[in-house]
């Protein structure tokens, strides 16, 4: 499949105050993963291949060349699907030995649209000469201008393309020179690929067109200047996905990330989709995640049984259309954690949307979230890249780990006007034992930590109550951004555990919170599409009063933030098949991946380590 180029800027990971205001599908606090924001929707292009009599014709060669190149076959029923295209305009051709070849068309792939765009061959007797796969001599000088005309640089290019190579080929196919051995090679290649294409054809007809990725990365993690070139802290991660379509209604998907080294660990997850329009839009998945500790942190070696731990889940969601102005939303989440003993994690969320205008949506949400410890190891991010569980985590004190309940209410209001959306929300959260993140702890009692490990505690319980105003603004059709303020109250109800509320007092008395506090947060996105350069760079910065930045004595408050750094490279000389290569490069110190949290969670995550992420990113 293709991937989309932009360039983004934003403040915001999921975790944090919502960039993007959406208060039936998240918390207050959350955004748009980085990988969702980056990655503008992928296109398809649809349609049918007839003969000159209208019957369907099986087994025709359908290519699209633009941003990448795709090929399909068309089934029984004349029918062919290009899916995953990236945004631009394609050069689509239909080719089968024994027809005359259709004249090509320049389709215009808008994201998230299907475009349709068919074909009818006529019986000849001889078949044109092949160029490429789909693409003659003769047919290539006639492209279909009645398509909507695109006026992008790759459009240009495309239309001058017959009137350059391709009208030269024709007359140098009947010449007996140096150059027939390219115009030979050509023609070679044509056929290979038709007669790949038509084998393939015949033996999964009824299987679905697979699409899949593969990534190839290397993390690393770093507190200090001189650490980032520490090879020895260098672990390997390898991802895969596959996917396909059911019929023209949804979708499934596996994927399966794992590494080796001191934790060896693999995390394996499927889904089911209902995609749009749909009256029920419901998704079902499913997630299993293992992570074993080989290593000698007493710490971490203390709360492992049988040297492992691992974490199964299941969920459900359902988005019921009643009307055009009025949808409701359901679904829960069942997680068991090995390592919490006793019964799984239910956590049941439910969602109003109304329209009573055009322009104008209220929404309204409510949500139970019960969050082990850890849990952002073990469970696929609902938006971010996936990595397998990396980092090994213990108990601060003897109190034990204990799950976070997090009760969060949300009714808000959006208006859309000129490329803009506004966004005034009001929210409410309840929460029992607010977990606390330490990372570099280092007492007299227990070892230096490595990068790679933290301890958790519970800060008590609270409640928190608030407003936040949202704006996205989508400058151009490359660029859009969005800036969002939330302002908070964060009232303690109860004090931490007794064991808990020791260690916190003695190493981070900042997480003891008081009677009040009173909390700003303010975000900010940015996102541009380069296609020219085919260049997704990515920066992500949040700004927030109530960070906990240090621990020990010299404690002190004020503004902070964090950010996240990602640059996504196409090869286009590597895309020489359907498959489109790209060299990934990030660097972040946040956090929290997951979605439904306590607005505090990534806030009370103590001196996270730098994480860099590399590598080589295939989709296909």
């Amino acid at each position: 499949m293709s991937a989309p180029r932009c360039l983004l800027v934003s403040a915001m990971v999921l975790g944090w105050p919502g960039l993007v205001y959406d208060a039936a599908a998240q918390a207050p606090h959350q955004a748009p993963d980085v990988v969702q924001v980056a990655a503008a929707p992928s296109g398809a292009i649809f349609g049918t291949v007839l003969d000159d009599g209208g019957a369907p014709l099986d087994g025709v060669v359908v290519s699209a060349l633009g941003q990448g190149t795709a090929f399909a076959v068309t089934d029984k029923t004349g029918a062919f699907q290009l899916r995953q295209l990236t945004p631009g305009p394609y050069l689509v051709r239909a080719h089968l030995e024994g027809y005359t070849a259709a004249r090509t068309t320049l389709v215009e792939v808008r994201p998230s649209a299907t475009t349709a765009s068919s074909f009818t061959l006529r019986r000849d007797g001889v078949a044109p000469r092949v160029l490429a796969a789909g693409v003659t001599a003769q047919d290539a000088l006639e492209v279909d201008e009645e398509s909507p005309r695109s006026e992008t640089e790759m459009a240009w290019r495309l239309r001058r393309l017959k009137r350059s190579i391709l009208k030269d080929a024709h007359g140098l196919a009947g010449l007996d020179t140096g150059d027939r051995d390219w115009t030979d090679s050509l023609d070679f290649l044509g056929r290979a690929v038709e007669s790949s294409a038509r084998m393939a054809a015949s033996l999964f007809t009824d299987l679905p067109e697979l699409q899949g990725q593969v990534n190839v990365l290397t993390t690393n993690a770093f507190s200090g200047p001189g650490q980032p070139f520490d090879l020895d802290q260098a672990r390997g991660i390898a991802f895969m996905s596959l996917g396909a379509a059911v019929g023209d209604h949804a979708d499934w998907d596996v994927k399966v990330a794992m590494n080796q080294g001191d934790v060896s660990s693999w995390m394996l997850a499927g889904a089911y989709t209902v995609r749009a329009p749909a009256r029920h839009r419901y998704e079902v998945g499913w997630s299993y995640s293992l992570q074993r500790y080989e290593g000698g942190n007493p710490a971490m070696l203390a709360t492992v049984v049988d040297g492992h731990r691992n974490v199964g889940s299941i969920y459900v969601h359902d988005e019921f259309t009643i009307n055009p102005q009025l949808s409701v939303g359901v679904g829960a989440r069942y997680a068991r954690y090995d390592y919490l003993g006793g019964p799984g994690l239910l956590s049941p969320r439910m969602s109003v949307a109304f329209s009573p205008v055009d322009g104008y949506r209220v929404r309204a949400s409510a949500s139970l979230s019960h969050i082990a410890p850890g849990a952002d190891e073990f469970l696929p991010p609902a938006r971010a890249a996936w990595l397998p569980p990396q980092r090994t985590f213990a108990p601060l004190s003897s109190a034990g780990f204990r799950s976070e309940d997090v009760q969060h209410y949300e009714i808000g209001v959006e208006r859309e006007f000129d490329g803009a959306t506004l966004g005034v929300r009001a929210f409410r959260q309840r929460i029992d034992n607010q977990a606390v993140t330490i990372f570099g702890l280092i007492t007299p009692r227990t070892p230096a930590a490595s990068l790679g490990h933290y301890y958790v505690a519970s800060a008590g319980d609270l409640d928190i109550e608030g407003w936040g105003v949202t704006l996205t603004h989508a400058m151009s059709s490359y660029v859009r951004g969005s800036i969002d303020y939330s302002q908070s109250r964060a009232a303690s109800v109860d004090a931490a555990p007794a064991g808990d509320l020791e260690m916190l007092a003695a190493w981070v008395p900042s997480a003891i919170l008081p009677q009040d506090r009173r909390i700003h947060d303010l975000s900010t996105s940015l996102e541009a599409e380069v296609p020219q350069s085919a260049t997704r760079f990515v920066v992500l910065y949040r700004v927030n009063t109530a960070y906990l930045r240090r621990y020990g004595a010299d404690e002190r408050a004020g503004l902070d933030g964090r950010f996240d750094v990602q640059v996504s490279q196409a090869l286009p000389f590597l895309n020489f098949t359907r498959a489109q290569w790209d060299m990934l490069f990030g660097i972040r110190n946040l956090f929290r991946e997951t979605a439904e949290r306590s607005m505090l969670d990534e806030l009370m995550v103590v001196r996270p380590p730098k994480r860099i992420v590399g590598g080589v990113q295939v989709r296909f």
